[in-house]
């Protein structure tokens, strides 16, 4: 059995908190070494990859002096003020030595609800990934609210995976995997291969995380039922194993692994078309429809003759045919008044009309849904 991370082209890594702060005893150097150096190799083998790191919380605790996690919502806010600044320079540190550039991104959950908000998110890690650039993401805990109280990163991976359709999540925990039971009280074994979303793996995967990392098993079971609404594989490995990201790109079946029922594509289209919400229409000329629904392009302003409805960008939009027929629905890059005043011109004219261009398409293909 091959590892799901063996054929994946993005992956996204999310390291728990107790790997990167020795237990919670501050800012482990050598391990944030170790995690820089085997991203690098994944860089090397020609994968793309993005860093969800927890840590921050941790380290301001032991900047601030702070021996147990407290409960109060400020000082946990202010923990991660405090220990975000060390987290993200050491890690630009670290890369640095692999000649890798390094991105803060600080997100909340609301930034990945929010339409527009998400699709600012989206554009901006592609193109850091497009950079050659090593996106570092956490959960900006310095605002956020009651997310902050579950340590529930595992579930922001989830989310910046279906952001970026990524081909695989890895998330490495301190713990060697799922377990069949509890191995601390009796005979157990790991699970190996698994269906994400399965009832019966969220059933064995009860429990709480440790004193310095709130969120068990079950958040990074949960974390991978919702990877695969876009059709990510996830792979839950212990990050005390050597050199785990190579060997697990390279095939090496490393822990448990969540498998996707969907193939990518067709779950992200699922995905999008479970959430849209028409808030607008956009009559297409000819071109525009055999370019969507033969060529699979995506929706450029040149090819629309006509807008109606009030909508901001990042909102759902009906892509109509020249007799009204519904063709596609998709997310919208521009507001419905930006719309109006690039109607008709070619993209390269679109920054001299509005002032800027946010993004060449209208609706990028991989926002779009056929109807």
């Amino acid at each position: 059995m091959a590892s799901v991370v063996a054929g994946a082209k993005r992956i996204v890594v999310k390291v728990g908190s107790s790997l990167v702060t020795n237990e919670g005893r501050g800012l482990d150097p050598e391990a944030l070494t170790r995690w820089a150096g085997q991203i690098a190799e994944l860089r090397r083998m020609g994968r793309e990859a993005v860093l969800v790191s927890s840590g921050a919380i941790a380290a301001g605790m032991q900047r601030l002096g702070w021996k147990r996690r407290p409960h109060a919502l400020h000082e946990l806010q202010a923990a991660a003020a405090v220990g975000q600044m060390g987290l993200i320079q050491m890690y630009e540190s670290c890369f640095r030595q692999h000649d890798l550039l390094t991105s803060q991104v600080l997100l909340t959950h609301e930034d990945l609800a929010d339409r527009k908000r998400y699709l600012n998110a989206r554009s901006t890690l592609r193109t850091l990934l497009g950079l050659g650039v090593i996106p570092i993401i956490n959960e900006n805990d310095t605002v956020a609210a009651d997310e902050i109280r579950f340590g529930d990163n595992d579930t922001l991976a989830a989310l910046v995976t279906n952001l970026i359709e990524a081909d695989a999540l890895v998330i490495l925990t301190d713990q060697e995997g799922l377990f069949d039971g509890d191995p601390r009280r009796g005979a157990a074994r790991l699970v190996a291969e698994g269906r994400a979303g399965d009832p019966a793996l969220e059933a064995m995967a009860g429990g709480t995380g440790s004193a310095i990392a709130l969120g068990g098993m079950l958040t990074k079971v949960l974390a991978a039922k919702r990877a695969a609404r876009s059709g990510a594989h996830t792979v839950i490995a212990s990050g005390r194993e050597n050199d785990v990201l190579p060997r697990l790109a390279r095939g090496e079946p490393i822990g448990p692994q969540l498998v996707a029922e969907r193939a990518t594509l067709a779950a992200r289209k699922q995905w999008l078309a479970d959430q849209l919400q028409v808030r607008g229409t956009l009559t297409l000329d000819a071109g525009a429809v055999k370019a969507l629904t033969v060529q699979g392009k995506s929706l450029l302003p040149i090819g629309v003759s006509e807008v109606t409805g009030e909508f901001d960008r990042g909102e759902a939009v009906s892509c109509l045919d020249e007799s009204r027929r519904e063709i596609a629905r998709g997310l919208v890059n521009y507001s419905s008044a930006e719309t109006r005043r690039i109607l008709r011109a070619p993209s390269s004219e679109i920054e001299a009309r509005l002032g800027y261009v946010d993004e060449p398409e209208l609706i990028h293909r991989d926002n779009l849904v056929l109807v």
